[in-house]
């Protein structure tokens, strides 16, 4: 983590050693994906957070669902002007030694992912080694993001600093990475059509961390969701790629995407808010708080009562409809990449059966799904992921 912070705080000391050993990285791929977005018909400023205040009156899922959209069509027009998928056609190797740099990079990616992710990494294996390096890549950029408001020297961190981690952002999508898994990520964004975007509003989301502790209503949290999490859907979907056999549009496809996103970090703050009010943190609806009957003092006491039952039962039911909308996106991804999609959903959603196994205590007790419980949940992901899209016939039955 240390070395981490020291990345934010001074960048530049090492960007001139990495930019010279990963100089090999084609320039060509970034210019094109900008000739594409410079065509597709989006406001000025077309982020969650610019519509935020440009658009104050409408709500917060109607602004992500805009940058949904936004994402959708950079695939499509991608894929009508030059396939990039295609990876041996788009990237030209300068020499061996680059690219032997380069595959050392991605493994140290995938050594992270293995060390903190170990149901998902399993997953990534069924995937071509190209999908699953990339799928490493995203996944080490989003923990080191992620641990610069939340690890152990979060204290530390300003907005400056975070201001610091966005300019590398956009120097590492201009193939100017500042170490290995920066160089990873550069690659992958070249390979892929991969949007700066979501990851531009992860680090909105860590502001908001920085600044925000109580959130007024379900939209504002929405929103957070959305930075935190749902960025992360829309940042994979085209690593993981879409089925063949898919006939769903690509919008919904990268829709239910977003919603595993909602579901999880609703998930996570529902069996976190003990660990959350130790921390004086609220992630929960005050309106809907008071509603119950409840308010920050209770959250502080930590006593479960049939008001925090009851209010608990309403919690779960919603992050339980995201999953649902998740499901339906899942069978239309690449079957190679269906299968950690599905484990990691499944897994997730257990978390709320434990909650509701505590008694709803989440006060002191954490959820968590046991070994046997995820090694039960393994196999019948990877049934399901064997299945691809329903069929037209498996459509119109349903009807």
């Amino acid at each position: 983590m240390s070395s981490v912070l020291l990345w934010v705080v001074s960048p530049k000391e090492n960007a001139s050693l990495f930019s010279s050993l990963f100089s090999f990285i084609p320039r060509n791929g970034i210019q094109k994906r900008l000739q594409i977005s410079s065509r597709l018909k989006f406001p000025t400023g077309f982020s969650a957070a610019a519509n935020a205040v440009a658009n104050p009156s409408r709500s917060s899922e109607e602004r992500v669902y805009e940058v949904v959209l936004k994402q959708a069509a950079l695939v499509r027009e991608q894929k009508r002007d030059d396939k990039a998928l295609d990876f041996k056609k788009n990237v030209d190797r300068d020499g061996i030694m680059n690219w032997d740099l380069l595959k050392v990079a991605y493994d140290r990616c995938g050594e992270v992912c293995a060390e903190y992710a170990k149901t998902f990494y399993l997953g990534t294996l069924l995937m071509t080694p190209e999908r699953r390096r990339a799928v490493w890549a995203i996944y080490v950029w989003c923990r080191r993001t992620d641990e610069l408001v939340d690890g152990p020297n979060a204290s530390h961190i300003s907005p400056k600093a975070l201001d610091r981690w966005e300019q590398r952002l956009i120097d590492m999508f201009e193939g100017r990475p500042y170490d290995m898994y920066d160089a990873a990520l550069s690659d992958t964004v070249i390979k892929y059509p991969v949007d700066i975007q979501p990851f531009e509003d992860m680090i909105e989301g860590m502001r908001m961390d920085l600044r925000k502790s109580r959130y007024d209503n379900f939209d504002e949290l929405y929103l957070y969701c959305y930075y935190v999490a749902g960025t992360v859907g829309l940042m994979s979907v085209p690593v993981m790629g879409i089925s063949p056999d898919s006939k769903a549009s690509t919008e919904s496809v990268y829709n239910a995407a977003l919603a595993l996103g909602i579901a999880n970090q609703l998930t996570n703050i529902l069996r976190d808010v003990g660990e959350d009010a130790r921390r004086g943190r609220i992630y929960l609806p005050q309106d809907e708080l008071k509603q119950a009957g409840l308010s920050d003092e209770d959250i502080f006491r930590g006593k479960v009562t049939d008001k925090w039952r009851n209010f608990m039962k309403g919690q779960i039911k919603r992050a339980r409809m995201f999953f649902d909308e998740a499901e339906k996106g899942v069978r239309e991804l690449n079957s190679a990449s269906r299968w950690p999609v599905w484990a990691s959903l499944m897994l997730y959603r257990q978390i709320l059966d434990a909650i509701e196994a505590n008694d709803y205590n989440n006060f002191t007790q954490r959820a968590y799904v046991g070994k046997a419980k995820k090694l039960i949940s393994l196999p019948i992901a990877y049934g399901r992921a064997m299945m691809g899209p329903p069929s037209k016939l498996t459509q119109l039955v349903r009807r």
